[in-house]
């Protein structure tokens, strides 16, 4: 199982209530996708945390993940709630299951 995080730093104009709405967007939007399993995000608690916010994401397998980047939610997401009030992105992937090979991920 693959656990996907992406960590982005908002632009200096994104308001709190903006925030919020990122947050539930993400939540509602990207769970219609069926290759996603299990969804999670927010927002910093320490106004020091370099990535004011988050999105977590469990895939199945690599395949999967891909094919949720494929997906036109994901990309209506992506250019409609990412894109407008972020200015940076960093993603990161996991491999979830102990003793698995990562390249069979």
């Amino acid at each position: 199982m693959v656990h996907y995080i992406a960590l982005y730093k908002l632009k200096p104009d994104v308001s709190d209530e903006q925030l919020e709405d990122m947050i539930r967007s993400s939540r509602s939007q990207l769970l219609k996708i069926p290759e996603v399993l299990n969804i999670s995000s927010g927002k910093r608690i320490t106004e020091d945390t370099m990535w004011p916010f988050y999105v977590a994401i469990d895939f199945e397998s690599l395949d999967k993940m891909e094919m949720y980047q494929d997906d036109p939610i994901y990309i209506k997401f992506k250019e409609e709630v990412v894109k407008p009030y972020t200015t940076s992105t960093q993603e990161l992937l996991y491999e979830m299951e102990p003793g698995k090979d990562v390249k069979y991920s």
